[in-house]
């Protein structure tokens, strides 16, 4: 007779499926058969010398699409919400001030997880779909005077690509870091780090790369490892200490790299693919696919009937669209009905965005006109099929 009070699963006892969807939601995406066929080659051990080669691809790849010469350069083992945290907690230490910039969600995380660090955190709000402009930004920082400023670039919540040029110049100017999460538009809009002044810089690898979830490649400049290794205290975590981590990806000059954790080596066999098959193709001709995908899009909306979320042109981002969410209709019913009769993900909106947008994701592989007639298509058949609501329904009592 067993000892053991748990039998096993029935579950398990099943093979393992798993559906063939079009992931065309603000992420993750579709991920191609060749970066699946590197994630599935053999696992060797987190501190091989193979290992670290491949590993030191993956840096050279990072730098590439990040347009950066940083030798402090790495893909951590997580999401992007991973790489956000190592940002912070590793470039603030308790009592100082930071400025976050709330154009959607990601803003709104990075404000908590810097009030974690003992930080005193002052926040900037622009209303859903909107910028700041660099004068509001300037403001905040003359006011606020601090260490460290977050932007996002591709805000997914909202589906606005912020405007970059000169904010790192207003940074260094009050002498504060710049930090720029680029999770929903690395590889898929213009982004130049170095150039553009940015201390930190992080992505992950499941949106434009198309490489499963569970890295997120950072960057930091020169100015950013100045404060980041003259702290006082020791950062609030362990795992994503950058003197560790610096030292595994081979980044501290050190001829000796000393075990700190285990790696996701499967992951980093998928990364590399994908950054390999950015560099084949090359990052402006992936910017410029983007683009023209994107204008399409919005033309096939707009000639439905349907409104885009934000307003600009110029402040759309291309790798996710957001669409308002049409009226009379409940949006949950739309994405519910796409799913289950096209096998087609989109979602709805997050964060300050709920109830407003429908939001589409056409990211990497997905960035096809073909994929843009596909998603036409089923919201035209959603529209047709869905239940709308009277207009007298709507109307408030007065």
């Amino acid at each position: 007779m067993s000892s053991l009070s748990v039998p096993p699963p029935k579950c398990l006892q099943k093979a393992l499926l798993v559906p063939h969807r079009h992931m065309f939601g603000p992420g993750p995406s579709n991920v191609p058969q060749r970066v699946l066929d590197a994630g599935a080659k053999p696992v060797i051990g987190h501190m091989h010398p193979e290992t670290f080669e491949i590993m030191n691809d993956i840096k050279s790849g990072i730098q590439y699409v990040f347009q950066t010469q940083n030798s402090m350069t790495l893909a951590l083992s997580g999401t992007g919400h991973t790489a956000m945290e190592c940002a912070i907690f590793n470039a603030v230490e308790p009592g100082q001030s930071v400025l976050t910039a709330a154009n959607g969600i990601w803003g709104e995380r990075a404000a908590d997880m810097a009030e974690r660090t003992g930080a005193r955190v002052f926040t900037i709000v622009t209303p859903p779909g909107g910028f700041f402009t660099n004068a509001d930004i300037e403001e905040a920082l003359s006011k606020h005077r601090p260490v460290l400023f977050f932007l996002t670039h591709g805000e997914s919540s909202t589906g606005v690509l912020h405007p970059l040029d000169g904010i790192g110049e207003l940074c260094h100017k009050y002498d504060c870091l710049f930090l720029v999460d680029s999770v929903a538009s690395m590889g898929g809009a213009p982004l130049y780090m170095d150039q553009q002044g940015i201390d930190i810089l992080y992505t992950g690898s499941q949106k434009v790369l198309n490489a499963p979830p569970g890295t997120a490649p950072i960057s930091f400049s020169d100015r950013a490892c100045q404060k980041i290794f003259n702290r006082k205290t020791k950062p609030v975590s362990f795992f994503l200490d950058l003197s560790w981590l610096a030292n595994y990806w081979g980044c501290d000059g050190k001829p000796v790299r000393k075990y700190h954790h285990t790696g996701p080596i499967s992951a980093f066999y998928s990364l590399r693919e994908s950054l390999a098959i950015m560099a084949e193709q090359g990052l402006e001709n992936s910017w410029e696919r983007h683009k023209e995908v994107a204008e399409y899009f919005h033309a096939g909306l707009e000639s439905m009937g349907l409104k885009l979320f934000v307003k600009e042109k110029k402040a759309r981002l291309p790798t996710v669209t957001t669409i308002v969410a049409p009226h009379g209709y409940d949006w949950k019913e739309i994405a519910a009905y796409i799913m289950k009769t096209h096998n087609l993900e989109i979602s709805g909106g997050l964060g300050p965005s709920v109830g407003l947008v429908l939001r589409v994701g056409l990211m990497g592989c997905n960035s096809t006109k073909a994929n843009v007639d596909m998603v036409l298509a089923a919201l035209k058949d959603a529209l047709k099929h869905c239940h709308k609501m009277l207009l007298s329904h709507l109307a408030t009592p007065s």
